[in-house]
Order: C-alpha cells, then sequence, then structure tokens
C-alpha cells in the first residue's frame, strides 16, 4: 500500500536548518555529504536539501510505493507532468511529478539490504 514515508525541505543553509530541527524537536539529524540531512526513525523521516540545484521550491512529500514503473505508468495515465524521471540515490530510486494542481509529489521504491 502507498503511503507518505518521508518529507523534504529545500534547506540553502544546511547547517542552520539542521541546528533548528534539532534545537526545536529533538531530531537527530544524520548527514549524507555536505548539503543533506536527514531523520532516520524508519516512520515519516524528514530531509534537509542543502544543493540549490536540487532542492525543490516547497516541501516534498515522497509517497513510498511497492512498484515505482507501475505507478510511473499510472501518474501518467492519470494526467501528472513528470518533472525528474525515474532516478537512483543512496536510499532507492524515486521519480518527481505534478499533480493536477501543480504541487510536486515524488513516489519512491526504496533500497533494501
Amino acid at each position: 500500500m502507498a503511503r507518505p514515508n518521508y518529507i523534504e525541505l529545500p534547506a540553502a543553509d544546511i547547517e542552520a536548518a539542521k541546528r533548528f530541527y534539532t534545537d526545536v524537536f529533538g531530531w537527530d539529524m544524520t548527514s549524507f555529504g555536505p548539503s543533506y540531512a536527514a531523520t532516520t526513525t524508519g516512520d515519516v523521516d524528514v530531509g534537509l536539501q542543502g544543493d540549490t540545484a536540487e532542492a525543490t521550491r516547497a516541501p516534498l512529500p515522497v509517497i513510498e510505493v511497492d512498484d515505482l514503473e507501475a505507478t510511473l505508468a499510472t501518474v501518467v495515465a492519470a494526467g501528472a507532468t513528470i518533472v525528474r524521471p525515474i532516478f537512483a540515490f543512496p536510499g532507492g530510486r524515486r521519480f518527481h511529478f505534478l499533480d493536477p494542481n501543480g504541487n510536486e509529489l515524488a513516489a519512491v521504491v526504496a533500497a533494501h539490504g
């Protein structure tokens, strides 16, 4: 079953963002390189994207799915615009799309193992 499992926030100042979320909510932020950090609770996690070339303009809801290619086909058939085709990253594979109202979302299949 598809479910939201991640929210990615743009964070031009990654260090300030990490301090803020740690100070305010007590979140343990794990760094994944110089421009990315995330909580790793295994529930609905939050990522901070500090690479301005990679960051979306608004928070990015990420929906975990069982079959990425089937979800891509369904999203396209429903009339969504694909803004980032399937790509791999350290946590798995995903793609980004715009819903009918122009909201950017991502579908992901997590890496296992």
